[in-house]
């Protein structure tokens, strides 16, 4: 068996074997297969593809070239959470303490961001002495004694994505439905979880700009998932503009918290509520989604999934008077006004505008060593919809950096168009996958 059969018999649009398929992940993560073959490949899967049962190979063989997580020491039915990544997303923060009060063990591993703004893991440790790096025997002990723990994902699981997403990136061969299924889903079946539940964005801030390509990728994740055993349901979640009001992070915890004190904005609430429902219900502790809703709304409004917020932060060495006080993550950093040149009412919002001029501010990264300054972000004070006039405030910019700030205003203000109407009020949940 050798590479340059593999790349020709995929280039005629053949099927790959299981062995071919180990033989190519193996290798490549090894080091003994060169980029410019591995490259060749990637290329010929990008315009021939790949059917479901390669997709399902290629999983599995990412899925085992490094650590697979044995979560069987966490009592009960393990749920994890994942997005495929929008601007303003802080749903782990919500939805984890929500299904944590209903008793679902959630026992995440979060990356870091590169791009628009941090990941879940950056947004934590934005958190006064909050940490990540909790020894494998501490994360368990953690889950099991309040239900939630959040660390930082090692390198060493599924490390064939790393080497093949870094490849993907250089060689225009990202966005392809296969590809993009074996990189996420390999990480989480290597990640122990018991039942996945995935968020999926749609629009002009998502990976999937259109209805159904966001469906056709959901799809073939459930697939994955289901044919692994795993309960693996797939929500197609609106992206058209940015989640929420605050984007950054720092302020995405301050929001993350205010919608846990039953405050938030109304989208967030309603996808958190949505999210967490589905997981109760993938977790066993209801008999339905709509069950497991109602479980989702009683923990918020009892003040359970606050108090159970508090718990974890303290549980990981943070300051858990944040829980209380959130306001005060933001308080000593600069500010910069944006403001509305024109009257109307605010037809769009660019997301992908929004994030990248929150990275400007100096919330995300363009390279993964940079640093991060986790009090940088934009807080949103009008939304799509909205009626402007002239000098109205439309968002503050956050940041220790004036320079930072006044670039993130030019790039902030290109996002907003008007009108002399509203538009159409799209849900925040458009289709459920199962």
């Amino acid at each position: 068996m050798n590479m340059y059969d593999i790349i020709f018999k995929k280039r005629e649009g053949d099927v790959l074997s299981r062995e071919e398929i180990q033989y190519f992940v193996e290798g490549y993560t090894g080091g003994t297969i060169p980029d410019y073959q591995a490259s060749a490949l990637l290329m010929a899967v990008f315009f021939r593809g790949l059917n479901s049962r390669e997709t399902f190979l290629l999983t599995d063989a990412m899925r085992h070239s490094g650590d697979v997580i044995d979560l069987s020491a966490v009592h009960g039915v393990k749920v994890d959470k994942h997005s495929t990544g929008g601007v303003g997303d802080k749903t782990t923060l919500i939805v984890g303490p929500i299904a944590a009060a209903c008793g679902i063990p959630v026992a995440k591993m979060s990356g870091r961001g590169l791009g628009f703004t941090g990941g879940t893991v950056d947004k934590m440790e934005a958190i006064p002495g909050f940490r990540t790096d909790l020894p494998r025997e501490e994360f368990i002990a953690q889950v099991n004694r309040i239900g939630l723990a959040v660390i930082g994902q090692t390198g060493k699981i599924a490390p064939a994505d790393k080497k093949l997403y870094a490849l993907r990136d250089v060689t225009a061969t990202v966005d392809n439905i296969g590809l993009i299924t074996a990189s996420i889903m390999s990480k989480k079946l290597a990640s122990g979880a018991d039942a996945i539940v995935l968020d999926v964005k749609c629009g002009k801030g998502a990976f999937m700009e259109t209805e159904e390509e966001a469906i056709q990728l959901g799809q073939s994740m459930v697939d994955i998932g289901t044919a692994d055993g795993k309960r693996t349901i797939a929500l197609i979640t609106d992206m058209n503009q940015p989640l929420g009001r605050a984007v950054g992070n720092s302020i995405e915890v301050m929001e993350a918290i205010h919608t846990l004190q039953g405050e938030g904005p109304d989208d967030i609430t309603e996808l958190s509520l949505t999210l967490a429902g589905y997981m109760i219900y993938a977790g066993e502790k209801a008999t339905s989604p709509e069950q497991g809703r109602e479980l989702a709304e009683r923990a918020l409004a009892s003040g359970q999934a606050l108090i159970k917020f508090e718990q974890f932060v303290e549980a990981q060495g943070g300051d858990p008077g944040i829980a209380k006080q959130p306001d005060r993550l933001a308080e000593e950093t600069g500010k910069t006004e944006l403001r509305a040149k024109e009257t109307g009412i605010i037809n769009g919002i660019q997301a992908r505008s929004i994030g990248m001029a929150s990275q400007h501010a100096g919330a995300g990264r363009e390279k993964i060593e940079d640093p991060i300054d986790p009090t940088a972000g934009i807080l949103l004070h009008k939304k799509v919809g909205d009626k402007v006039e002239k000098g109205d405030l439309l968002a503050v910019i956050y940041g220790t950096s004036a320079e930072k700030r006044a670039k993130a205003v030019i790039e902030a203000e290109s996002a907003y168009t008007f009108g002399e109407s509203a538009p159409v009020k799209k849900p925040i949940v458009i289709k459920v996958l199962v």
